[in-house]
């Protein structure tokens, strides 16, 4: 298991290709995901440098996550399962204390992406 200590950009790495193998198989989040990603090492490169920046404050993520998103079909309970397996994957890998962080990051993300995306004002 991987101790808070140990969250690295390696460490990041198998938790963000552990995750997208879950996510890729996954029922609901699965066909978004293969309809949105042509090059899956570009893409696994480009979410670790983003976790990286995230957890590390490491400056090597120049994406614009906000947009990336927006020209796919996501639904709110989308959140919701991406969570779940983001979370699941952070438990297997990590010891307790780093799994917190790395879901409480997510979720911190995830409740912005969610207004960002589908926060419609009357």
């Amino acid at each position: 298991m991987i101790q808070a200590s140990d969250i690295t950009e390696e460490t990041l790495a198998r938790q963000v290709r552990s995750f997208y193998g879950r996510a890729r198989l996954d029922p609901e989040l699965g066909v978004v995901f293969e309809a949105a990603v042509q090059d899956w090492e570009a893409h696994f490169e480009l979410l670790t440098r983003f976790w990286a920046s995230v957890m590390l404050g490491v400056r090597a993520y120049d994406g614009r996550p906000m947009q990336a998103h927006m020209r796919h079909p996501i639904t709110a309970g989308m959140f919701d399962r991406w969570l779940e397996l983001w979370g699941e994957t952070a438990d297997e890998l990590f010891e307790a204390e780093a799994a917190g962080r790395l879901k409480a990051k997510a979720a911190t993300i995830g409740r912005g992406l969610r207004l960002g995306l589908l926060f419609k004002p009357e």
